[in-house]
């Protein structure tokens, strides 16, 4: 797995430097710096505490993992219509064996990051060439992979299994092994159902049905197991979901339709386009060698490069049409795509022929990648006193009792205050309508964020402060 660069003696030197067994193992110690923080990065950390938070309750609820359930839906069950939850699922089985922890997922979604990038690089090394494979995976490991394979959130681990389960249905498609075929379904099935965004990647297998040195029979199982695979999907997504929408009415994602979504992107365009220039590979070089890749694989009609850039493209628009302005104000939405983008700008590396200008336009690429992200290794100091949310509430309360808390859409606070109830806006605190419909639905405090507050209850006939420190005030709910 090491590039003969013996022509270069600084290579010859050290074949360690071109081994991407090293790199991989370089990044995942570098990325394991803050591996145990709490999701308290002001960034994404309400998809974090989500994530944490279902997995808690398969732990201390129910662990039918077709019954994802949040915190955040008051006095209801808090079953939620979301993606399968295999990465909850996991998290809550690192829970069951070792005792709740806020930082499982971080950890499993660093170790099958990993894991994706070396079987991208076994995929691209087996069709193409080894530097190709060396290059696109260095600059996959520094992308926007390299803050998002250590949060947890399910994109990077959804995009990492399917990569792995791609790489089994080549093996498959060109040695003809049915346990190949059986990990491709397997492993890609979970990746998709996991996320359904990393369906959009699968479609590169469209490209060896035109190779005429396959077996007409090869090719029509890997047809027949990618439609049992769409079932299962559609399954989940499009029967089982509804069903949990209609039966218990929370929703995590709301899907556009077509010309929706188009105007959406139209509307946001400069942080559309954001995401791909800068988001994507966190580094203007890199994107810059990115537009060269696109220009050569054109110029020089290389037919199995632009294939794969132009159906994984093609692709990948109508699932940012389907998500609308979300993509355009989420940069983790561009992780599908990026595997995409470190291909074509591997392909441009490689047609440097100097090693020495290259491994310098590399090191640059991937410093600055890492450079711009290097802030989502610490938690900021003010921050922190949201820990302390939970012993705050026990002052007061039991784990049974439902609690209304300023903290607007985002589920951070309630996840760490560990109760269930409503989080609402700062303009609802003194709707004494709102709030006695809260009462009449067993809410019991009013928890109000010091920091994030504009304002501060009024006094009324039920309102009376129960607890106050510097950072929360506690009222209690019940009459005076």
């Amino acid at each position: 797995m090491a590039l003969d660069f013996n022509h270069n003696n600084t290579f010859a030197k050290y074949k360690w430097l071109t081994d991407i067994r090293f790199w991989i193992l370089f990044f995942f110690i570098l990325r394991l710096i803050g591996i145990t923080n709490p999701p308290l990065e002001i960034s994404h950390n309400w998809r974090q505490t989500l994530t944490n938070m279902i997995a808690r309750n398969f732990l201390e609820m129910d662990a039918n993992i077709l019954y994802p359930r949040i915190d955040m839906d008051g006095n209801k069950t808090g079953i939620i219509a979301s993606e399968f939850p295999l990465y909850n699922y996991l998290i809550f089985l690192a829970a069951k064996l070792f005792g709740y922890a806020h930082w499982y997922g971080r950890l499993i979604s660093l170790f099958f990051s990993s894991l994706g990038i070396f079987y991208f690089y076994k995929i691209l090394k087996r069709f193409f060439t080894e530097e190709l494979a060396f290059f696109s995976s260095l600059l996959l490991l520094s992308s926007i992979w390299f803050a998002f394979s250590r949060k947890s959130m399910p994109d990077v681990f959804c995009m990492s299994l399917v990569m792995i389960g791609i790489y089994y249905g080549l093996m498959y498609l060109y040695e003809k092994r049915v346990h190949y075929l059986l990990l491709f379904f397997v492993i890609s099935s979970l990746a998709v159902l996991s996320k359904i965004p990393a369906l959009y990647l699968i479609s590169v297998l469209v490209i060896p049905m035109f190779d005429k040195r396959i077996d007409f029979s090869v090719k029509r199982n890997i047809l027949l197991t990618g439609t049992i695979l769409l079932l299962v999907v559609y399954l989940w997504y499009f029967f089982w979901v509804p069903y949990l929408l209609d039966a218990y009415g929370f929703q995590l994602y709301f899907p556009k339709h077509f010309l929706e979504g188009l105007k959406e992107l139209l509307a946001y365009g400069p942080d559309t386009l954001e995401k791909f220039y800068f988001s994507a590979l966190q580094s203007f070089v890199g994107f810059t060698i990115f537009l060269i890749g696109i220009f050569l694989i054109l110029k020089r009609k290389q037919i199995l490069p632009l294939a794969i850039f132009g159906i994984g493209t093609m692709f990948f628009f109508l699932f940012i049409v389907k998500t609308g302005f979300v993509f355009s104000v989420h940069n983790y939405y561009v992780i599908p795509y990026v595997p995409i983008m470190a291909f074509v700008a591997g392909f441009a590396l490689v047609e440097i022929k100097n090693v020495r200008w290259r491994s310098i336009l590399v090191f640059v690429i991937v410093l600055e990648a890492i450079l711009n992200q290097q802030h989502d290794f610490l938690i900021k100091n003010s921050e922190k006193y949201k820990l302390s949310l939970e012993a705050v509430a026990d002052h007061v309360s039991t784990k049974k009792d439902l609690f209304a808390i300023n903290g607007g859409q985002g589920p951070q606070q309630i996840y760490f205050l560990h109760r269930k109830g409503w989080t609402i806006d700062d303009s609802r605190v003194n709707d004494s309508i709102y709030l006695q419909g809260l009462i009449s639905k067993g809410c019991k405090f009013l928890l109000i964020n010091k920091h994030t507050a504009s304002v501060l209850p009024s006094s009324s006939k039920w309102e009376r402060e129960v607890f106050k420190n510097e950072d929360f005030v506690i009222y209690s709910l019940e009459h005076k």
